[in-house]
């Protein structure tokens, strides 16, 4: 995160710290599971999926943002800087994305120390497949949710218009909802270790308020409330679990706001 404020201060925009926060996991996973030992199955298991995780959704966000200026979530939280911007936000962005990158990461790291083995029963297997399971679900959900949305914002035709196809019929969010399985899957990897799981239980929770009540969810929904169409979209659509759309409104009528 330091690296990335570094990066931020030189360029004069901080939406890079967007791009550190998957790289952070990828960074805490490798290392973990070098400093352990590097000698259990579950460890590793545990470092592959978060780095595939980190590095897609770090490539996603940078080819997104590319020539592009700040986030307007930065920008309005800087202009409210009391004194230097750069600290204020080295402050407010950086370190504490940094804080949350360590603990959110705690399924990956006390998964790796505290148990090299997946036990004599066949338990902790099963939750190894139950989590990867979740976590494949989650990650099907945030890689086709982004390629939807992307290929809809590139059509010119529907500039101001609200997507509402695919994935984004089922759940208003299905990249957040792509997190959450995520987290939740590899904590019930984790789980596979009593200690482990003990220790990092307040990982998934933790990240399941910041999508649905924190950062995520929340504050999206009251940028995109005056939208035209978006009220007739919240309306029909479920607001996290992916679920069918209301009858009596055909696929598409959210692009009402379009233009």
């Amino acid at each position: 995160m330091l690296l990335a404020f570094a990066v931020g201060v030189r360029r004069g925009t901080h939406r890079v710290v967007d791009v550190a926060w998957g790289l952070g996991f990828a960074a805490v996973a490798v290392a973990t599971y070098g400093m352990s030992g590097g000698g259990g199955g579950r460890g590793l298991l545990l470092t592959v999926l978060t780095v595939v995780w980190g590095l897609r959704l770090a490539g996603h966000i940078a080819w997104r943002g590319r020539g592009r200026g700040e986030d307007p979530r930065y920008e309005r939280m800087l202009a409210r800087a009391p004194g230097s911007r750069n600290l204020y936000a080295l402050r407010m962005v950086y370190l504490l994305q940094a804080a949350l990158v360590w603990l959110v990461s705690l399924p990956v790291q006390a998964g790796a120390y505290v148990d090299h083995g997946w036990g004599a029963g066949g338990d902790a297997v099963g939750l190894a497949v139950a989590g990867s399971a979740l976590w494949s679900c989650g990650i099907v959900f945030e890689a086709v949710g982004d390629h939807q949305l992307a290929r809809f914002t590139a059509d010119p035709a529907n500039r101001g218009g609200i997507m509402d196809r695919g994935l984004w019929s089922w759940t208003r969010h299905p990249n957040y909802f792509g997190d959450f399985c995520v987290w939740w899957g590899l904590f019930l990897i984790a789980c596979g270790s009593p200690q482990a799981a003990a220790v990092s239980v307040v990982s998934p929770l933790v990240m399941s308020y910041l999508l649905i009540a924190g950062s995520g969810k929340r504050l999206l929904e009251r940028h995109m409330a005056d939208r035209p169409g978006y009220a007739a979209y919240r309306a029909r659509t479920s607001g996290f679990l992916p679920w069918p759309p209301k009858r009596g409104d055909v696929l598409g009528h959210g692009r009402a706001g379009k233009g």
